[in-house]
C-alpha cells in the first residue's frame, strides 16, 4: 500500500504544509518516489507521523519529539522532563486565570501589573502609567511593599490627582504640607522608599534616569511641583525628629520620580 503526500495528510489528520516540514527538520523520512516522480508513503511513513502527533498532542515541542527519537535520550528521563514542564505551564495558566478573576471583580485595566489588580482600577491614568514603569524597575519584595502602601489610601489622593495645572503656590505647599507626614509615615513603614534605587535590580542610575524622563510626562507640572515641595517638607520633618534624608538623594535627581507612590492617593515615597 502507497499514499501520496495528501492522503497521508488526510489519512493522519494533518496538512502536507506539516509533513514537508517534518521532513525539512528531519522528523520524518523522505519516502520513495515512484516512475512519475510523486512520493509513496508507506505503512512507516503514517505510523511515524501518528507518532508525531501523538507526542505532539501530549505537549511535546518538535524539539523534544526530535530528542526522543535519538538513540542516546532516555525516553523516561524525556517523559520526566516533559511533564514537569507541563505541571510548570499548569501551575502558570491557573496564576493568570486567577489574575483575570481578580482584573474582572475589580473593573481594572487588563495590562495591570500582576499583583495590582485589586487597586488598580482605583488609580488616576498617571498613576497606572507610572505603576506599569516601576513594575520593571522594582524588585518583588518592594512591589509587595507597593501592594501594601496601595490599599492605604487618604482622601488626599483624590485631591492630588484632581490638583489643576494652574495651581498657584499657596495650594501647592498647602498640599505638599498634608501629604509629607502620610509619606514620612510609610517610609517608617518600608524605609527603601526613601532611597529606591537601593531595591531596584538594575540600579540607581538607570532608575534615577528612566523615572526623570518618565514624570514629566505623565504627571502635571503642579504636580511635579508638589513631589519637589514634598522632597523638602519630609527633610524639615526628619530633622526636627533628628534624622535627615540620605544626602544623595533630591528633589532634581531622577530617584524623586517616587516622591509619590503608586495609588490613587499620590502620595509621596522619596
Amino acid at each position: 500500500m502507497a499514499w501520496s503526500t495528501q492522503q497521508l495528510a488526510d489519512l493522519a489528520g494533518t496538512t502536507v504544509k506539516a509533513i514537508r516540514y517534518y521532513h525539512r527538520i528531519g522528523l520524518l523520512d523522505e519516502p520513495q518516489r515512484a516512475d512519475n516522480g510523486y512520493k509513496q508513503y508507506q505503512t512507516v511513513h503514517l505510523l511515524r507521523l501518528l507518532e508525531i502527533r501523538r507526542l505532539n498532542d501530549l505537549g511535546a515541542s518538535l524539539a523534544q519529539i526530535g530528542e526522543l527519537y535519538d538513540d542516546d535520550t532516555d525516553t523516561g528521563t524525556a517523559i520526566r522532563d516533559l511533564d514537569a514542564e507541563l505541571e510548570a505551564t499548569i501551575a502558570r495558566l491557573v496564576s493568570i486565570r486567577a489574575e483575570l478573576a481578580t482584573i474582572r471583580e475589580h473593573d481594572a485595566p487588563l495590562h495591570s501589573p500582576a499583583g495590582f489588580g485589586r487597586i488598580a482600577g482605583r488609580l488616576s491614568d498617571s498613576d497606572q502609567a507610572l505603576l506599569m514603569v516601576l513594575s520593571r524597575l522594582l524588585d518583588d519584595q518592594a512591589l509587595d511593599d507597593l501592594r501594601a502602601v496601595a490599599e492605604d489610601q487618604t482622601p488626599i489622593d483624590e485631591e492630588f490627582n484632581a490638583l489643576p495645572p494652574d495651581a498657584d503656590d499657596d495650594a501647592i505647599r498647602d498640599l505638599a504640607a498634608r501629604m509629607a507626614p502620610e509619606i514620612l509615615r510609610q517610609q517608617d513603614r518600608f524605609p527603601w522608599l526613601a532611597i529606591p534605587g537601593t531595591v531596584s535590580p538594575r540600579g540607581e542610575e538607570f532608575l534615577d534616569d528612566t523615572m526623570a524622563g518618565v514624570l514629566g510626562e505623565i504627571y502635571s507640572v503642579a504636580q511635579l511641583r508638589v513631589f519637589v515641595e514634598v522632597v523638602a517638607q519630609i527633610e524639615h520633618l526628619r530633622a526636627a525628629r533628628g534624622g535627615r534624608l540620605d544626602a544623595r538623594r533630591g528633589p532634581q535627581d531622577g530617584a524623586s520620580a517616587l516622591t509619590k507612590n503608586v495609588h490613587g492617593g499620590g502620595r509621596a515615597a522619596q
